[in-house]
């Protein structure tokens, strides 16, 4: 019986990537925004639609990047989100302010825009909002409220590179939008990320913060720190770029396989088929209430495991539970993001993922029904 993992890193083939990097060998420029770097910027200001790309060593220092040249007053007020990974959190924390937690709705997981403008007070100063499993936000009615209190917004959007809505790239959204490229995403340079954006006015800002202020060999301009993506980096995303639609097309296969199992089974969640919204098929979550299925979220989870397959609660815990903010928040102000994140699981999502083994999957997962 073959071990399935949760996810598996999409790659290109070796001799694909060893060309790619081969003149690498020759020009000995490994960093510093060199040729690789500039291509893959270029090339995804194109896919992504967007004027300005700014690359990163990693999806985490470009949301800390982000949110840090919004010029936002310390000790400010940012309304996000706790049903997230740690960094979102993290990253507003880092640039000394608060996080301000809003509950997610029901059915798409992301933030619920009806409990927004409760939460605005005099020192809120943006909205970090996050487009989960590659569900987009109510991006209109953030925009609204946004404008209507002079608030920054700035999309934590890991999930969602190469999704659209209404036509629009989710790299089009807000003052920035942060992409991760880790190697669990749909697109990987091994480790990276990127931010998006259209302010002219924050090309060199970006530019400065992930290179330490540096204006030439001997002017340094602006207090920066180092956040670059190397060349090898860059390499593998260019690689990967060419086999986006392949890897998404197959990711599609494997949902679609998932949800002719699942998608009536009523005593489970699935996520939505979003309108207007052309999805990338980043993730497979299901919600399972263990009063309806007659099985926990984790009795599921040690069974799949017992049949070799990997599953994972994304996201548990929340955020505004975790021990480094000292129970400064109360999660019961955050209900449904508390109720999902007790009873979420991942199922395995990957291009390689073939559709026996999600067929193996749901038998195990129908075994646990009671």
């Amino acid at each position: 019986m073959n071990t399935i993992l949760v996810t598996r890193s999409s790659m290109p083939d070796y001799e694909e990537y060893c060309e790619e990097i081969k003149d690498l060998w020759e020009s000995h420029w490994l960093t510093n925004m060199g040729v690789k770097h500039q291509q893959l910027q270029t090339e995804l200001e194109k896919l992504l639609d967007v004027p300005h790309v700014t690359l990163y060593t990693n999806g985490h220092l470009a949301l800390e990047n982000a949110i840090a040249a919004m010029n936002l007053p310390n000790g400010g007020e940012i309304i996000t989100t706790p049903f997230t990974f740690a960094s979102t959190t993290h990253a507003i924390v880092r640039n000394g302010l608060k996080p301000v937690f809003c509950d997610i709705n029901a059915e798409d997981f992301t933030m619920d825009v009806t409990k927004i403008e409760s939460l605005i007070t005099d020192k809120t100063c943006a909205i970090v909002s996050v487009h989960v499993y590659g569900n987009i936000c109510n991006v209109e009615e953030i925009d609204r409220i946004a404008k209507k209190y002079g608030l920054k917004v700035i999309y934590d959007a890991a999930h969602a590179f190469g999704v659209t809505y209404k036509g629009k790239s989710s790299a089009s959204f807000g003052d920035a939008s942060m992409f991760s490229f880790h190697a669990t995403k749909v697109f990987n340079t091994i480790e990276g990320g990127a931010v998006c954006f259209s302010d002219d006015s924050l090309v060199q800002l970006l530019n400065d913060m992930k290179n330490f202020g540096i204006h030439g060999r001997e002017e340094v301009a602006f207090i920066g720190g180092n956040a670059k993506m190397n060349e090898f980096q860059a390499a593998m995303g260019i690689c990967n770029l060419r086999h986006l639609d392949e890897a998404i097309s197959k990711r599609k296969l494997a949902v679609e396989r998932y949800r002719s199992h699942l998608e009536n089974v009523e005593e489970i969640q699935l996520s939505p088929i979003q309108k207007n919204v052309e999805s990338n098929y980043a993730y497979f979550p299901v919600v399972f209430d263990e009063k309806k299925f007659g099985a926990s979220r984790n009795e599921v989870m040690d069974e799949l495991a017992e049949n070799g397959i990997g599953a994972r609660k994304y996201f548990y815990p929340l955020t505004n539970t975790f021990a480094a903010f000292h129970g400064q928040y109360d999660v019961s102000k955050t209900p449904v993001a508390l109720y999902i994140s007790k009873r979420v699981l991942t199922l395995p999502l990957y291009e390689d993922l073939t559709l026996d083994d999600v067929d193996r999957i749901c038998q195990v997962i129908m075994k646990c029904k009671k």
